[in-house]
């Protein structure tokens, strides 16, 4: 296969449309039940989470950096880096994006922004010292096509819903709890914390499914978006098994640190468990890695 100028994932577009399509309906029927359950007014409760919607989607970058303890960084303070990804976008056809360095011994790396002209690639002094140059390049690269699909943007809205649903859940526990749970209109039907806490569970368990299932095929487009733009997938594959192998001798401690940004990374920063793929949010590295020797295989280029 001849290297093909890079371009957005149709296939992830439409999974991504899909996805949204379902979760918003997902959160209409959500918002009816509470709205009818807890007996106020529409207009207040779609104000309040239009605002935090409205902010998160304008800040999502600067709030992702923040929350990772990230620090943007001038070209003096990393040429090389800089370098790199004036590089990669330059192939990719990308505004370049803001540059950040976060100080942990993780070796990994993400992406975050609302678009490409609002974006930032974030990696990790552990990565930037343990991966050779090529190996980096390939991972920015994966990084960048993130950016180009827009897909950080749709999961950080549905992270955003999902969390709003955890978060009432919560509450509809503490007020079953504590708050007395009295019946609904005083009549023998279900009690209003009992509604609240079942629905939000339902709401959040499909959520949780849904955002991981795109989360699992964003991966894939990314890697292959990086083989596209580099050209040489097994770069990648080299970068994937390494941060993987690394992974393992990084204290527990430093793991846990990091492990708020695993949805974002390209490994996640755990131990390897036993959970099923349909609750993973990235798919296994042995797909991973088969999927980048058949893009390799017909690239013509070297698979180990």
């Amino acid at each position: 296969m001849k290297r093909r100028t890079y371009g957005r994932d149709r296939g992830l577009t439409l999974r991504m449309l899909l996805t949204s399509g379902l979760l918003g309906l997902l959160y209409v029927v959500f918002a009816v039940v509470l709205f009818s359950v807890l007996n106020v007014g529409l207009a207040p409760m779609l104000v309040i989470v239009l605002v935090i919607a409205f902010v998160q989607y304008y800040t999502s970058d600067k709030l992702a950096l923040r929350a990772a303890g990230a620090k943007v960084v001038s070209r003096e303070e990393a040429p090389g880096l800089h370098d790199m990804v004036e590089r990669l976008c330059a192939m990719a056809d990308l505004p370049k994006p803001k540059v950040a360095i976060m100080d942990t011994p993780v070796p990994n790396a993400f992406a975050t922004g609302r678009s490409p002209k609002h974006a930032a690639v974030c990696v990790t002094t552990g990565l930037w010292e343990r991966l050779e140059p090529k190996e980096i390049e390939g991972v920015l690269a994966h990084e960048l096509s993130h950016v180009a699909n827009r897909d950080v943007l749709i999961m950080t809205v549905a992270s955003f819903f999902a969390m709003l649903a955890a978060l009432l859940t919560r509450f509809g526990l503490y007020f079953g709890m504590w708050g007395g749970g009295g019946n609904r209109n005083n009549n023998n039907g279900p009690p209003v914390w009992l509604i609240m806490l079942v629905v939000s569970m339902v709401v959040y368990a499909i959520s949780i499914v849904l955002i991981r299932t795109i989360s699992r095929y964003r991966e894939y487009a990314a890697d292959r978006g990086s083989a596209l733009i580099t050209g040489a997938p097994e770069y990648l594959m080299s970068a994937l098994q390494k941060i993987s192998s690394q992974m393992t001798l990084i204290p527990n401690q430093d793991l846990r640190q990091v492990e708020g940004m695993n949805a974002f990374f390209i490994i996640p920063a755990k131990v390897r468990s036993a959970t099923a793929e349909l609750f993973m949010d990235h798919p296994p590295l042995e797909k991973r890695i088969a999927a980048l020797s058949e893009i390799a295989r017909e690239m013509g280029r070297p698979v180990a």
